[in-house]
């Protein structure tokens, strides 16, 4: 499989991020009341649940890079029956709650960088899923790209 040089670019960047998270940077830093650690420790569980449960679901498919592999399926049922990225979101999860609890202002921004890159990231996957299966636009209706989809009842 030959890798796009955008596939490249949004990886790059990605590991950047992560890297630049991984930094210690006293930047601005902020004091939460500490009932909510409780909550932002269960919000990273639940983020590290929804990576390991769609790495399983992935299986094969798994890639780091946003082109779809060439003899990649489209997963519509598990955790991908609601959330179209939950590998995205499992990460935004982890490095917000890592970012609020530590009251990290630094992190904070890093985990709202990291936030637009899978937008834009996410925009060019979706438009390479769209080319490679032409059901994906039906799929992309009935599901959320983070987070579950909700539906009017009325629709």
């Amino acid at each position: 499989m030959k890798v796009a040089g955008k596939d490249i670019i949004y990886v790059s960047l990605q590991l950047l991020l992560f890297f630049a998270f991984l930094l210690d940077v006293n930047l601005v830093s902020f004091e939460i009341p500490s009932f909510l650690n409780f909550i932002l420790v269960l919000i990273g569980i639940i983020g590290l649940g929804l990576i390991i449960i769609a790495f399983f679901q992935l299986n094969k498919n798994l890639s780091p890079f946003p082109t779809p592999k060439e003899y990649a399926r489209l997963l519509t049922n598990g955790v991908f029956k609601l959330i179209r990225h939950p590998i995205y979101t499992g990460i935004l999860l982890i490095f917000f709650s890592i970012a609020v609890f530590q009251g990290s202002g630094y992190r904070l921004l890093i985990s709202f960088l990291l936030l637009i890159l899978f937008h834009f990231k996410t925009l060019y996957e979706e438009k390479k899923l769209s080319e490679k299966f032409p059901e994906y636009e039906i799929y992309k209706k009935n599901s959320g790209k983070f987070l579950p989809k909700i539906k009017n009842r009325n629709s």
